[in-house]
């Protein structure tokens, strides 16, 4: 049996299912709901543009590239909260809670 990759996109959505968030699509992007909590959930690679707007949001990466995000986005000095997950080709994630925050292993089952 061949490995299955799922799409960031599928990724994103099952990590946020799991983590107990209602998930709805809005255009390119997911909105995580919970309690008073909206997340705005984009799938990013490395060179994709950074959103200018927002108040909490999420990228989601490949975990090479996670860093790199992390990087950019702590450089931009942007207005909202952010968070940056890493996800495997396993379907593990690292989350980089904050800028200068270093990635923590998650304790998945996806």
């Amino acid at each position: 049996m061949g490995a299955v990759t799922t799409s960031l996109d599928e990724q994103a959505r099952s990590i946020f299912d799991d983590l107990g968030y209602t998930v709805s699509r809005t255009g390119t992007e997911l909105r995580a709901e919970r309690d008073w909590r909206v997340v705005t959930v984009s799938v990013l690679d490395s060179q994709d543009p950074i959103p200018d707007g927002g108040e909490l949001r999420c990228f989601v990466t490949r975990t090479g590239e996670a860093t790199h995000l992390s990087r950019r986005l702590d450089r931009r000095d942007v207005s909202y909260d952010w968070a940056v997950i890493g996800v495997t080709e396993d379907g593990t994630y690292e989350v980089v809670r904050y800028p200068g925050d270093t990635a923590v292993p998650a304790d998945t089952n996806t």
